[in-house]
């Protein structure tokens, strides 16, 4: 109970959704209400975040890698797809998906690796990683977003359905044989041991309660949830009425999703961890497709909505880009401050051309 007293987020999310149950329709008949009102519950949901960031990196202490940032990963993308899910059935977007998945990919690699590289470069100058695993990623991610995000470009309207439902099956089997490998039989991919994190092993991890985090990391999961509802009503309308770009929505949901991994890798890079920042990084967005393409074309057939997965030109010439950079980038095994800051300019880029 002292632990949990402690816990100020759990209680700021839980007093905030009770107001904002009370009070949403009446903020939501004002522009000026939809707009402190979506101001309000990012800000909180973006707090709440910060307290499962918390609590996945006490995990990932816990369990070791890359158990640990497997949990992060995977409470991200569950956030990911719950907002999707929520802002799909409210608003009928057939590319909200598309978007927010092109989304969180540049940033996890763009920007979150970007940052982490370059704050680890001013810091050690060059961070060594295991260069199996981010060939491990790459080569995932490229066949992943080719058959999800490309493939759809090239298939006939009639047959439309039945691809989208071989890719759910494909997806759910690359996911598990790649978990297990992950896992099992090439976990030294993902690891790269010093003496400090071997003599850690034994002795750090055995002060932390896992079921107690692990409950309260699916309660903070489902407080966002709850939160993102309502907040995708404030966002349509703040949107609109700001007369910004929809795809702005799309990068908030990236932005929401990503923030503990955002929080966790940057802490990663000042400890010199860079194999923490490359499991978080690429397995993100590794997990973001796998997993989020599979939830929304069930939940678009279901629930009787249209799904455009196909990526733009715009989108795929920076997709590509970004994939291009990173396999050229990443094939040495060390991190420094000029990849992290071309990846940080692919960002910057992501980010202007979408008010064009």
């Amino acid at each position: 109970m002292k632990a949990l007293s402690k816990e100020y987020a759990l209680f700021i999310s839980l007093i905030t959704l009770g107001i904002f149950i009370l009070y949403e329709d009446r903020l939501a008949q004002t522009n000026i209400g939809n707009i402190v009102g979506f101001l309000i519950l990012f800000a909180v949901i973006v707090y709440t975040s910060l307290a499962v960031a918390h609590h996945a990196e006490l995990l990932a202490e816990k369990f070791g890698e890359p158990y640990g940032t497997l949990i992060l990963t995977m409470s991200a993308v569950t956030v990911e797809v719950m907002i999707i899910a929520i802002m799909m059935l409210h608003a009928h977007n057939p590319v909200l998906a598309r978007d927010t998945i092109y989304s969180a990919i540049m940033l996890d690699i763009n920007a979150l690796l970007g940052v982490a590289a370059i704050i680890g470069g001013l810091k050690f100058g060059e961070q060594p990683y295991n260069i199996d695993s981010s060939n491990s990623y790459l080569s995932m991610l490229l066949v992943a977003i080719g058959l999800a995000m490309v493939m759809p470009h090239l298939i006939d309207a009639s047959h439309h359905t039945a691809y989208m439902w071989f890719i759910v099956v494909i997806f759910i089997l690359l996911y598990m044989v790649f978990t297990k490998i992950q896992l099992k039989n090439h976990k030294y991919f993902f690891e790269y041991r010093t003496e400090e994190s071997e003599s850690c092993e034994t002795h750090c991890s055995t002060y932390i309660n896992g079921w107690y985090h692990s409950f309260l990391l699916l309660v903070y999961i489902l407080l966002i949830g709850f939160m993102s509802e309502i907040l995708a009503v404030f966002m349509e309308h703040s949107l609109e009425y700001l007369e910004l770009p929809l795809a702005l929505g799309a990068v908030g949901v990236a932005l929401i999703s990503a923030s503990p991994e955002l929080i966790v890798a940057f802490r990663a890079a000042l400890k010199n961890s860079m194999q923490t920042v490359i499991n978080i990084a690429l397995g993100a967005s590794l997990a973001t497709v796998l997993l989020t393409v599979p939830s929304v074309i069930i939940i678009s057939y279901f629930a009787g909505l249209e799904l455009n997965l196909a990526l733009t030109s715009m989108q795929s010439m920076l997709l590509g880009l970004t994939l291009l950079v990173s396999i050229v980038n990443f094939n040495d095994g060390e991190t420094n401050m000029l990849e992290g800051f071309l990846h940080f300019i692919l960002f910057i880029v992501f980010a202007f051309v979408l008010f064009l």
